[in-house]
């Protein structure tokens, strides 16, 4: 279950601001992610966890809740999406720079038609692939819709992931810019 959510964010982050930055404003971003699995026991384990958040006493709740916002995570307690936070900073927008993403990726991004850029990519670890399109509504906000294949378990997993990005401040706060890491 770990690889699965380790998967989804890393796609999320490395996808979602590398087809962007050149166009999106530097500060505190969150991003959105409502993800479906073709895989019925993911699809459990998401709505589980989903519900022990929700279930927790208040004080419980809170505390996990700080502690993934230190790693500038949150979950949501409806149920419906996953929310990551990430800070830009006017330097990575400006060179164009990716967010640390775990894995051996590949991407592919066709040239901007009007607001609508697609995009595909290709990872040996963990072994992944997948296409989609980012959407953008202006320099604070962005949709990305994508299918992700791998493999989970010797099985073959789809997963479709629809996200929204909207700039939040140009101050990040506590949450600290990710570091590419090096080579």
């Amino acid at each position: 279950m770990k690889y699965r959510f380790g998967l989804l964010a890393a796609i999320t982050l490395g996808l979602g601001f590398s087809a962007g930055a050149q166009t999106l404003k530097p500060g505190l971003w969150e991003i959105s992610n409502k993800t479906k699995s073709s895989n019925p026991q993911t699809e459990k384990a998401m709505a589980d966890m989903q519900k022990q958040l929700a279930s927790m006493p208040a004080d419980q709740r809170k505390m996990m809740q700080d502690m993934m916002a230190k790693q500038g995570i949150g979950m949501s307690t409806d149920g419906a999406a996953m929310m990551i936070k990430i800070c830009l900073t006017p330097d990575m927008v400006e060179r164009n720079e990716l967010p640390a993403q775990q894995g051996d990726c590949k991407h592919t991004m066709s040239p901007r038609v009007g607001n609508v850029m697609k995009m595909s990519f290709s990872c040996t670890k963990p072994p992944s692939s997948g296409q989609g399109q980012m959407t953008f509504e202006s320099p604070q906000a962005y949709t990305t819709n994508m299918v992700v294949n791998s493999t989970v378990d010797g099985k073959p997993e789809q997963m479709t992931m629809d996200s929204r990005g909207k700039w939040l401040s140009s101050d990040c706060g506590n949450v600290q810019p990710i570091k590419r890491p090096k080579s």
